[in-house]
């Protein structure tokens, strides 16, 4: 949800300190390729949350969900969302069905720095809508990744990832943001992917040593969501389908680098900046 706003600038960071949050961006890209690869029908949410927090766990990373304060602190190292589950949804005795649309979002600390990923997979097959609607929620990211480097306000970037959303027929989650990231996991800014009135009285300037967490949120049909009893669980309040997707992605002068990209791509240097 959108904080106040407390007027303090982001936290640029240098080349030396983007290359640490790539360490971090690796493992959380790991992370989730473990996520993907036990994904399937018959599995059960709590059995992919503990083989990410074996895995943090070798690897001497800090896992940031887990502990994170509420009414009640999430309890896993990854949240597992499935279907009308937009975010935040608690791993547990679900078995995964076939058909079934999950997210997955992850964020570790290595070495005192940061980074945060989302990705949404398919269970089998599943229906064409649900496809079409992971297929817009990719693309809406992909959006931002490209206009990162080419706008000079990030309401420009946000106000193309709506309309994408909308000319598809879906709507933007309005209730949650992205955020900056860093040493801690939310920074300054706040990072909505809509334009509004509120959202542009706190919009900030695209400039190198930007490090934002940005993740789109689609929803099937209306935007409204709830949270369910266990005080975490955030679901579309029509119980329709829901995606999100999301990267930590740099800002350098010489263009996006994407800090959670899986090993080997963007390691060398940054996509391009295009006029």
């Amino acid at each position: 949800m959108l904080r106040a706003n407390n007027n303090r600038p982001p936290e640029l960071k240098s080349a030396r300190e983007l290359l640490m949050m790539r360490e971090a961006g690796k493992l959380v890209a790991r992370a989730l390729r473990i996520c993907r690869e036990m994904a399937k029908p018959g599995v059960k949410t709590i059995e992919i949350d503990q083989a990410v927090e074996a895995f943090y766990t070798k690897h001497n990373a800090v896992p940031l969900f887990k502990g994170y304060p509420g009414k009640t602190p999430f309890p896993a190292v990854t949240c597992l969302s499935v279907n009308e589950q937009v975010v935040h949804g608690v791993p547990g005795q679900r078995v995964l069905k076939e058909g079934d649309l999950l997210k997955v979002d992850t964020a570790c600390r290595l070495d005192g720095w940061c980074a945060d990923r989302a990705i949404t997979l398919p269970i089998g097959t599943v229906s064409p809508e649900k496809a079409r609607l992971l297929r817009v929620g990719q693309e809406t990211l992909q959006i931002a990744i490209d206009l990162l480097p080419k706008r000079r306000w990030w309401s420009e970037v946000a106000s193309a990832m709506q309309r994408h959303v909308e000319a598809a027929g879906f709507s933007v989650v309005t209730a949650y943001v992205g955020h900056g990231i860093g040493r801690t996991m939310h920074e300054n800014p706040q990072v909505p992917n809509y334009v509004d009135r509120e959202t542009r009285k706190s919009d900030f300037r695209l400039e190198p040593g930007l490090t934002l967490a940005i993740e789109p949120m689609v929803n099937m049909r209306r935007a409204e969501v709830d949270t369910l009893g266990d005080n975490w669980t955030v679901v579309t309040r029509d119980r329709m389908p829901s995606v999100h997707v999301e990267h930590t992605l740099a800002l350098t002068a010489q263009g996006v680098q994407i800090i959670t990209a899986d090993e080997g791509a963007f390691d060398d240097e940054p996509s391009e900046p295009k006029a």
